[in-house]
């Protein structure tokens, strides 16, 4: 089966996705890709302290989550995805991938000048990020605005042009 979600969300693996967006999807598998947290041994295992009981944890570069997705490694697997930028998503949809749901959860706020579009109290949408939400979209992909399960469910498309 393989990716049930995908999460974009610039503090990774913390409560609210080990306690509610974990538990929402029930995923076999939850799948941190990030170049920076699989590259940084300290940080890994910080990172792991807020593994959800049941459920396997990788932390694992792009690289390696591309390779071991075209190895069909989770094909048996229900995974849910977080990762920081949507462009790792477009990358696995490009690898062939199915990401039937995005939810964009928190990201960095935008340094000063930089163009961007609030989406919610706790996300951004940068201008140069745009054309890759609409690449995802257009691959088949829901896109939503959501940082905890509560809040209402908003599709992105209402925010930004895709």
């Amino acid at each position: 089966m393989s990716i049930i979600a995908a999460r974009i969300d610039n503090r990774l693996l913390h409560g609210i996705v080990a306690t509610q967006w974990v538990p929402e999807f029930h995923p076999q598998r939850l799948m941190i890709i990030d170049d920076e947290y699989a590259n940084d041994p300290t940080k890994k295992a910080g990172m792991r302290m807020a593994k959800p009981a049941g459920v396997a944890l990788s932390i694992i570069s792009r690289e390696t989550a591309y390779a071991n997705f075209a190895a069909g490694k989770y094909d048996d697997h229900t995974v849910f995805v977080v990762v920081r930028e949507p462009q790792v998503v477009l990358d696995l949809q490009e690898a062939g991938q199915k990401v039937p749901r995005l939810t964009v959860g928190g990201t960095v706020d935008p340094a000063e000048g930089v163009g961007a579009t609030q989406v919610s109290r706790r996300a951004y949408v940068l201008d140069s990020q745009v054309p890759t939400y609409s690449a995802i979209a257009g691959n088949g992909c829901d896109i939503t605005v959501q940082y905890v399960c509560a809040d209402k469910c908003e599709p992105l498309s209402k925010y930004v042009s895709l």
